[in-house]
């Protein structure tokens, strides 16, 4: 049976919407930097539309990308995994962002907790492992929580900690660092885990790391990701 589109009973054109969410999500702007980038192409919106669109369309769109890389990913081994945390300020309250990077930098999953005890990390690893598979090599810092998490589930002698290996990690929070600041921060638990995870496969999506390729090769791979873009959620 054929699903019914999301996009039916929307009178603005499915073009216009992902484009909005794309801006809103891929780059740091704030919703009206979007409604003021839009109108200069002739699209006469209100910030609390571009709100509303990345609220409905941003999680199916972000599902969609992470069912198509996860089904991809699971033909081959993941060897190495980073793992890392990061506080993030909620009214004042102090949450962690934990993230799972694989070997080429890429973010597989990121979670948000209230503590960062053995627990969180345990809840944060089974979670990853269930949608990811199972790592050869684990590469995290020294917080103690990965131990006792890792003792549960009977490993611990693969992971490595080191000064600098763990740069990867450390490194993938740095575009949700710039997008918190252009949003002036969260104001609840559940909207920092919503967008986190929708930021972390957009973000995976399309090409990052343009020093590592030729221009010619970059091009390609920058139209091939806007192409496979401009198609998700197609009925």
């Amino acid at each position: 049976m054929t699903q019914p589109s999301p996009f039916r009973y929307f009178k603005t054109s499915r073009e216009i919407i992902r484009l909005a969410v794309m801006l809103y999500i891929r780059f740091p702007l704030s919703l009206r930097n979007v409604e003021d980038l839009l109108h200069e192409r002739g699209i006469e919106i209100s910030h609390e539309t571009v709100r509303f669109w990345w609220n409905r369309f941003g999680p199916m769109f972000a599902a969609e990308i992470r069912r198509r890389r996860v089904d991809r990913m699971r033909a081959r081994k993941h060897w190495r995994w980073h793992l890392d945390e990061v506080y993030v300020k909620i009214n004042g309250v102090t949450h962690y962002l934990w993230r799972a990077v694989d070997h080429e930098g890429e973010v597989l999953e990121s979670f948000v907790t209230l503590t960062r005890d053995r627990k969180a990390a345990l809840k944060f690893l089974k979670k990853s492992m269930k949608r990811h598979g199972r790592p050869a090599v684990l590469v995290t810092d020294r917080l103690r929580s990965y131990g006792a998490a890792l003792k549960d589930l009977g490993r611990g002698d693969d992971r490595e900690m080191g000064r600098w290996i763990n740069n990867r990690a450390e490194n993938s929070h740095l575009p949700f660092r710039r997008r918190e600041r252009a949003m002036l921060r969260f104001r609840r638990m559940r909207t920092l885990q919503k967008f986190a995870s929708i930021h972390a496969s957009i973000h995976n999506h399309f090409p990052t790391e343009r020093h590592l390729q030729n221009r010619e090769h970059y091009k390609l791979y920058r139209a091939a990701a806007l192409a496979e873009w401009r198609g998700l959620l197609v009925a």
